[in-house]
C-alpha cells in the first residue's frame, strides 16, 4: 500500500507537508516533538495497520518538523499556531466526519484542539499525562535545556537519548525552540469538559507527561490503554497502532 506526499500552505505562508495512506474513514494524526509523520506513524506499521482496517490515515507533518516549513523568524510561531495549522489543513482537505490522534507533542495539539471545539467522532491522545496538557512548562523547560547545550550532555540522560533522536530526524533546533514559545496549557475543567470517546495511549513505563491514568480518569469518557515500553520506545511497538485501530472499531 503505498504512501502519498502533498502539500497546502499555512495562514501566514508557510508551506506545510501531510502523509496519506489507505482509504475509508478520515483518521488524522499528529507526531510527537522532534520525530515526523515518517518515523512515528509510518516505519514502525501503525498507519498501515490502520489503512488495512479500513481508514484513510492523513498525518501531517507539524510545522518546524519534517518535510514541513521551519521559519526560524518567531512571526511564525504565534500561540497554539499547531492546533491552527491542523484546522487549516481539516479545512483544506474538507474533513467533517473524522477521527483525531496525536502523540506526545500530537497528543497535546489534540486536546487544544478539542478546547478550541474541534468535533472529532473519537479522540486519541497518546504518550501523554494529565501534567503535559494543563502545565506544559515542565516539558518545554527540558526540551529548552536540550537544544540550548547540544553536544554537552552526559551520556545516557535524558536529555542526551532526546538529542540523539534529534540528529536521526535531522531536526532544525532554532525552528524546533520556537514551537516551544507555542505552548498553551489546558486548564483542568477543560480537559473534564471533552464530552466525546478519548482514548489515553501511553506506554507502562512512561511517566515524562505526567500521569496517563490521572488524564483518563479526568476525561469524562476517557479509556486507558497501557502498552509496553517508555516514552521512547511505545512508539515502536505494535501494541501502539493496534491499541489505537481496536479503539477507533469500538463500538459505543
Amino acid at each position: 500500500m503505498s504512501v502519498t506526499t502533498a502539500y497546502f500552505e499555512a495562514a501566514d505562508g508557510i508551506r506545510l507537508a501531510w502523509r496519506e495512506m489507505g482509504e475509508g474513514r478520515p483518521v488524522v494524526l499528529l507526531h510527537g516533538y522532534f520525530s515526523e509523520a515518517d518515523t512515528n506513524w509510518i516505519k514502525y506499521g501503525h498507519a498501515r495497520l490502520l489503512a488495512d482496517a479500513g481508514f484513510r490515515v492523513i498525518m501531517p507533518d507539524l510545522r518546524a518538523h519534517g518535510l514541513s516549513g521551519k521559519p526560524h523568524d518567531p512571526v511564525h510561531y504565534p500561540s497554539d499556531i499547531l492546533a491552527d495549522d491542523q484546522f487549516a489543513l481539516i479545512d483544506y482537505l474538507g474533513l467533517t466526519d473524522f477521527d483525531l490522534g496525536g502523540y506526545s507533542l500530537g497528543g497535546r495539539t489534540v486536546a487544544r484542539m478539542l478546547a478550541r471545539g474541534c468535533h472529532p467522532r473519537r479522540a486519541v491522545i497518546s504518550g501523554m499525562g494529565l501534567e503535559g496538557l494543563s502545565d506544559t512548562g515542565r516539558r518545554a523547560r527540558h526540551f529548552r535545556h536540550v537544544l540550548e547545550n547540544l553536544g554537552k550532555h552526559e551520556r545516557g540522560s535524558p536529555a542526551f537519548m532526546a538529542e540523539a533522536f534529534l540528529k536521526t530526524t535531522g531536526g532544525d533546533p532554532v525552528a524546533l525552540l520556537r514551537i516551544l514559545d507555542t505552548f498553551v496549557d489546558t486548564p483542568l475543567d477543560v480537559i473534564a469538559g471533552f464530552d466525546l470517546p478519548v482514548a489515553v495511549v501511553c506506554g507502562e513505563d512512561d511517566d515524562d507527561n505526567g500521569s496517563a491514568q490521572a488524564l483518563a480518569d479526568t476525561l469524562p469518557r476517557g479509556q486507558l490503554f497501557h502498552v509496553p515500553g517508555n516514552h521512547m520506545s511505545a512508539v515502536v511497538k505494535p501494541e501502539l497502532g493496534r491499541a489505537i485501530r481496536d479503539f477507533l472499531l469500538e463500538d459505543f
